[in-house]
């Protein structure tokens, strides 16, 4: 069986947004639910859905963006171990990225310039950054 090539990096970039923009819907949707219906503080509301989002994408970047990355003949239990490396470097980096920018902006946009906490989630998105930071070094398939 012939392997199919790798996704060009463009497609990889349109993949990991379809994961990101349902990792968006995500963290909104937990956002609301832990400020408005449990009444957490929003700083508190915000580093706990974005700390669950990322861990949310970076399953599905596993099985999806990077998925070809890693042999499909590995048996489950192995893929497993390997990838809490990789969800440790996710949750370093990518995680770092988020929680930081998201919670800073949200104190910065919410605390201080008193805008509404869903419209200030909608601006604090780290795009860029973990796109590379993933691309480069979590699911780094060892040609670079």
């Amino acid at each position: 069986m012939i392997a199919a090539p790798p996704p060009s990096a463009l497609i990889r970039w349109f993949r990991f947004h379809v994961v990101g923009g349902i990792g968006v819907a995500v963290q909104f949707a937990l956002l609301f639910v832990l400020k408005s219906v449990c009444g957490l503080p929003y700083l508190v509301a915000t580093a706990l859905a974005v700390e669950f989002t990322v861990v949310h994408n970076f399953v599905w970047h596993e099985q999806f963006t990077w998925a070809d990355r890693f042999s499909p003949l590995q048996n489950r239990p192995s893929r497993l171990l390997g990838s809490w490396p990789r969800l440790w470097r996710f949750n370093l980096s990518n995680g770092a990225v988020s929680l930081v920018g998201n919670v800073a902006l949200m104190k910065m946009m919410v605390g201080q310039g008193h805008m509404n906490y869903l419209l200030a989630n909608a601006i604090a998105l780290c795009s860029l950054a973990n796109f590379l930071i993933s691309h480069k070094w979590v699911f780094e398939d060892g040609t670079n």
